[in-house]
């Protein structure tokens, strides 16, 4: 007892081993790592708000430069004039509006032309068209949009033909318009009735220096065909008529046009039928109904470029037909798309003379303005009180409408009307084609071009070149990670994985320079070689796998555990070397000695030298690194107890990774794999520069592509500000923006239900 008091007398008590936590060091140290905390707390949710903010703001830019595309027309009234000089003069035949929205004209039933200012209808000049005693005005006739050339039908049978031009000067440095006509064909009318009958209808064509004027009176066809010639020494000038006899029609004629190519005669009757006549071969090409029911043809007109014909009807329709050739390569008049305005009877059909785009004016004043190629309807608005004339201006910024002895301007604002969803999206019937496609061609040398904006080639490209890559990149790099992480001995992976990540450093852009300058030319003339390894490189691999199983186990022992892998360099190469160098024997055994031409001329398959097979191939090359390492981090992380307590339990080592360690690893595996399609899908240089950047719409693997990510970048720095071009661009753009937000967002919803559902193994 004595000696366990002593004891408990000189043991030390609690309270002196008792560390104090609170001393003003550990209380300074402590707010220190508390106020670490809250600052890189504060800075990581700063960073990711940041982030969340400025892709949003890049949508939302996005969106607010294309949303102006898919707003309408908009007419803008000005004060209407009543200008003194109007009263003296009879009814409007004509009215035009010249480019700078300074000058019209107007042309009135006696043959007088007044130019006016159009601000304020001032009078500027006057001109008395020289109509022939005793001959008034019949009919009158415009050329082609934007050529100002008009040709007037008169009682006598007789033709005058003038231009209505604007010089500009700049006297004492102030711009100036000076409207004036002229008489490229002289002032004297042209005779085309030899019985001197009034011309009900007329037409007129100028191409080159050849005219071409139609006319008729009743249902009879006046064709004449002048040309001039000039001597280049001497300046006379020759001039050849030569009159087209046609076979005539039965019915009274309500219009006619001249085709711009002076290839086809469009003659409509009474019957709201169309005759076509080749002006080639003077024949008829064919009788064509246009409409059913009672409704009537009451005026036509071309649009620009003349390849289309407007017709506008009694039930206030309006149909565009153009000329369509079959298999057979007979052409036919064919109904493309139709517009409705109202109900009153189309008046009159403003063709703009540079866009694809028109105007219609209806019997009670009502105004439509249309796109024919987005088959788009922008504004229907009453511009009038009742039936009138209308000029649009070649710019198509400006209207004028004279009704009841008024002129009413308009200021219009149409920036962009050649955009619709159905022209981006769907197919669209363009002229000269023979049936609806999905096209892009935004731009073109001359100035008829019809735009042909279709995002459909794009995305299809962009999605079969993710396709090829994916195709060839997924198997790869899955299986490489598996491999690696499950089988492969640490030693050798420490050294593997590097080697493969850093290939994702491989500049992009010189990898499309390899591809498209080597890679495509080696694999065209290679292509037997090309296909042999990739079906013999499994086949072989298959095969030295199971020749060293059937080695001896004391041979199998050599090779440490996890290093087998290293074997399976020679058989890669062995087997490359051999399918590489028989190719150009398997080319003249198999194709003739040439699989290309085989492939072009047996088959039917197109061939292209830069195609989605080399892109297949380059981009699967660049989209490997992505995939493998995440994938690889995926499978080396599931714990090893889950794979030990597998292999305890009996199963084998296969068993446990296709049941226990992919189940487990497969959100990673999956987020590996969308976030390679993200890689394939956004990647613009290679496919810039290996594909031929062809866009169109073939899953031909031998066949180029274009991309969204590669048509922004070929085409982005041509492009106008502002213009529509620039806006379906910045389309493009959202478009593969949307797509890879939905693809990330499906990809994180799937990897969440993979972990929930595999969390318990």
């Amino acid at each position: 007892m004595n000696d366990l008091a002593k004891d408990s007398m000189t043991a030390p008590s609690n309270s002196s081993q008792r560390l104090d936590f609170n001393t003003p060091a550990m209380l300074r140290k402590r707010r220190r790592r508390a106020l670490k905390d809250r600052l890189t707390r504060w800075y990581v949710s700063i960073g990711g708000l940041a982030v969340l903010a400025a892709i949003t703001l890049i949508f939302f830019y996005l969106a607010h430069v294309v949303l102006p595309m898919f707003t309408g027309a908009e007419l803008d009234a000005r004060k209407s004039q009543q200008p003194q000089w109007l009263a003296g003069q009879g009814e409007a035949l004509l009215l035009a509006v010249e480019e700078q929205n300074k000058v019209a004209m107007r042309l009135d039933r006696a043959g007088r032309v007044q130019f006016f200012a159009l601000k304020n209808g001032a009078a500027l000049s006057q001109y008395q068209l020289p109509l022939p005693a005793d001959a008034s005005i019949t009919s009158v006739s415009e050329d082609q949009p934007g050529s100002q050339r008009v040709a007037l039908g008169l009682s006598n049978g007789q033709v005058l033909l003038f231009k209505h031009a604007y010089k500009v000067s700049y006297p004492d440095n102030v711009k100036t318009i000076t409207p004036t006509l002229e008489y490229p064909f002289g002032e004297a009318p042209i005779s085309l009735d030899s019985q001197g009958r009034a011309l009900e209808h007329v037409a007129i064509n100028q191409s080159g220096d050849t005219l071409l004027l139609s006319a008729s009176t009743g249902s009879e066809l006046q064709v004449l065909s002048i040309s001039r010639e000039e001597n280049l020494f001497s300046g006379e000038v020759t001039q050849e008529e030569r009159r087209i006899e046609l076979p005539q029609i039965a019915e009274p004629i309500k219009d006619m046009v001249i085709d711009p190519r002076q290839q086809w005669l469009y003659v409509f009757n009474g019957k709201a039928t169309a005759d076509v006549f080749d002006l080639r071969n003077k024949s008829l090409n064919g009788r064509y109904k246009l409409l059913e029911g009672e409704a009537e043809v009451t005026t036509v007109s071309p649009l620009l470029g003349g390849i289309s014909m407007l017709i506008g009807t009694s039930k206030g329709g309006i149909a565009q037909w153009f000329m369509v050739r079959d298999s057979d390569g007979k052409a036919a008049l064919t109904r493309i798309r139709d517009f409705q305005l109202g109900d009153s009877a189309i008046t009159q059909i403003i063709a703009e003379q540079r866009r694809k785009g028109f105007m219609a004016l209806d019997a009670s004043g009502q105004l439509g303005i249309f796109h024919s190629t987005a088959h788009r309807t922008l504004l229907i608005e009453q511009v009038a009180e009742g039936p009138g004339v209308a000029a649009l201006s070649p710019r198509a910024s400006r209207l004028l409408v004279e009704s009841k002895g008024q002129l009413q301007r308009f200021v219009v604002d149409n920036p962009h009307p050649e955009v619709s969803w159905s022209s981006l999206w769907g197919k669209v019937w363009y002229e000269n084609y023979d049936e609806p496609k999905y096209v892009w061609q935004s731009t073109s040398a001359n100035g008829d071009f019809e735009p042909k904006m279709s995002l459909s080639p794009l995305t299809f490209g962009t999605l079969k070149a993710a396709f090829y890559a994916m195709l060839l990149a997924a198997p790869l790099a899955i299986c490489a990670a598996i491999y690696t992480a499950y089988f492969m001995a640490p030693a050798m992976r420490g050294k593997v994985k590097p080697v493969i990540e850093l290939m994702e450093a491989l500049p992009t852009v010189i990898l499309g320079f390899f591809a498209g300058l080597f890679l495509a030319p080696y694999v065209e003339g290679h292509l037997p070689g090309i296909f042999s390894l990739l079906l013999l490189t499994p086949v072989g691999i298959l095969l030295a796998g199971y020749g060293w199983s059937r080695l001896p186990e004391r041979v199998r022992l050599l090779v440490p555990d996890g290093w087998e892998a290293a074997l399976l360099i020679p058989v890669i190469l062995l087997v490359g070397t051999f399918s590489l160098g028989m190719s150009g024997h398997m080319e003249n055994w198999f194709f003739g000695g040439d699989m290309r031409l085989w492939l072009s001329n047996d088959l039917g398959i197109p061939f292209d030298q830069r195609n989605a097979l080399v892109v297949g191939l380059a981009m699967g090359f660049a989209v490997i690194p992505n995939i493998y390492s995440i994938a690889e981090d995926a499978v080396f992380s599931v714990p090893k107890s889950l794979t030990f307590g597998s292999l305890a339990l009996g199963a084998t080592p296969w068993q446990t990774l296709t049941r226990v360690v992919i189940l487990t690893a497969s959100p990673g595996i999956f987020s590996a794999l969308m976030i390679g399609m993200g890689r394939a899908v956004g990647e613009t240089m290679i496919v810039l520069m290996a594909t031929g950047n062809t866009p169109i719409m073939e899953m031909n693997i031998f066949e180029g592509l274009r991309t969204l990510a590669a048509n922004v970048a070929v085409e982005m720095p041509e492009s106008e500000v502002g213009s529509t071009h620039y806006r379906v661009l910045f389309l493009a753009a959202l478009v593969l923006l949307s797509f890879t937000f939905v693809m990330n967002t499906l990809a994180e919803v799937i990897r969440t239900r993979l972990r929930k559902k595999y969390a318990s193994l």
